[in-house]
């Protein structure tokens, strides 16, 4: 993690070129003026206020920070039944030194969509952050998984059945659901997170096949937008998808085997996909080393081509795509990998970037972040190169300010974490 290069003193960023979150094109030279945690001014030349530190970033690329919409910092998806039953206090820890390293890669918001552990180690490490205790990126948090018995989010089914771990919690029918979804409000979760179709490396369920019914799954969406929470479906089979826009979910994650007519559904409704894509390259690499996880083989073996042509359907719509990658799942390292997995499936490079910023912030309801101008918050990343025609220049970020705190410049170089 780079170390904080000074206090939060007003800044001004000197930017060669600067990509605002929204628009189709670099614009620039220009000047960020920040002030705290916001920026107050941009424009060809910004006020110098007393005691203002001025940083030269008049040869690179100026963007906000990047917002990943789904990792899971407490989980270890290369040992995930051994990782699972570790402390929950030691799970957090593991996940913010994640966190920090990630923020030194341009990171500066992530959603984590769920750890499987019966404690809150995310809404703590969430906390922390928010409080100026320990530093990371800002986060925003789905405490657990909800699903029904035997579905993606029921990890028990990796044990013995004697041993009656209390890792997951699974819910069977409309009160069980809505008891589920109540407590994670009641502790503290920003976000419902829900699987109604299976997964490639959980145990025992399938992707093809939806696992809510329909009135488990629309009392889990009801009983959310009623505590004013959003909910993220991970979602697999094409039936799967539709039924999860059908109940009025803010986002598909993963959507593995979306068709036409569920894309379609998900431009009309409004409903965002987060297609994880760069997960789909980590597995068909470990398929060919002969590393993926037994019980994921059959299935990603059948699917595998499938889930690439729904990737080429989802970069050929419309559809609000925002940038998620399922780290933890793989290394936090390979994660701004997502960008050219996105841009090799057809997505244009400015699409990917809209997808890690504004429209990653329109998917978190946060219209301050993802975006530079006044008023915004300062989270703010810089590359050399433009990034709006060569993707791959997301991988070379060099400087990253996150709430008007500067946490890695030029000579800093992160460590490479699992």
């Amino acid at each position: 993690m780079a170390e904080r290069l000074r206090d939060r003193m007003p800044t001004v960023l000197v930017c060669g070129a600067v990509f605002d979150g929204h628009a189709e094109t670099l614009t620039g030279p220009a000047e960020i003026l920040v002030e705290g945690a916001r920026i107050t001014e941009v424009g060809d030349s910004v006020s110098r206020p007393a005691g203002v530190q001025v940083v030269d970033l008049s040869d690179r690329t100026v963007t906000p920070g990047f917002i990943d919409c789904h990792v899971h910092l407490t989980m270890d998806g290369s040992r995930i039944a051994a990782q699972t039953l570790a402390t929950s206090a030691g799970k957090a820890l593991s996940g913010l030194g994640l966190a920090q390293r990630y923020l030194a890669t341009g990171f500066t918001t992530v959603r984590d969509l769920g750890s499987m552990d019966p404690e809150w180690p995310t809404v703590d490490l969430r906390n922390a952050i928010a409080a100026g205790t320990v530093p990371g990126p800002r986060l925003v948090v789905a405490g657990h998984l909800i699903g029904a018995t035997g579905s993606h989010a029921d990890i028990g089914g990796m044990y013995a059945p004697r041993w009656h771990l209390p890792v997951a919690a699974p819910a069977d029918g409309p009160m069980q659901v809505r008891e589920r979804v109540r407590t994670e409000h009641k502790y503290g979760s920003d976000w419902i997170k829900t699987a109604n179709a299976g997964g490639y490396f959980s145990a025992g369920d399938d992707p093809s096949r939806m696992t809510w019914f329909d009135d488990e799954l629309t009392a889990l969406v009801d009983t959310a937008t009623q505590l004013g929470l959003p909910v993220a479906a991970h979602t697999g089979a094409a039936q799967a998808c539709r039924q999860a826009i059908r109940a009025g979910v803010r986002s598909l994650e993963h959507a593995y085997l979306i068709d036409a007519e569920g894309i379609s559904m998900a431009e009309e409704a409004g409903t965002f996909i987060v297609p994880t894509m760069q997960m789909t390259q980590e597995d068909l690499a470990e398929l060919e080393r002969g590393t993926l996880p037994p019980q994921a083989v059959g299935k990603f073996t059948r699917d595998h081509t499938h889930i690439l042509e729904a990737q080429q359907r989802i970069a050929a719509s419309n559809v609000k795509i925002a940038f998620g990658t399922d780290c933890g799942m793989f290394p936090f390292s390979h994660g701004v990998r997502e960008f050219q997995a996105m841009v090799g499936a057809g997505i244009t490079p400015v699409r990917a970037l809209r997808a890690a910023t504004g429209v990653a912030a329109e998917l978190l309801q946060r219209p301050d972040l993802g975006v530079v101008g006044a008023g915004a918050c300062a989270d703010l990343v810089a590359m050399p190169g433009d990034p709006t025609t060569d993707i791959t220049a997301t991988a070379s970020v060099d400087f990253v300010m996150a709430r008007g705190h500067i946490y890695r410049h030029h000579s800093h170089h992160p460590q490479e974490d699992r």
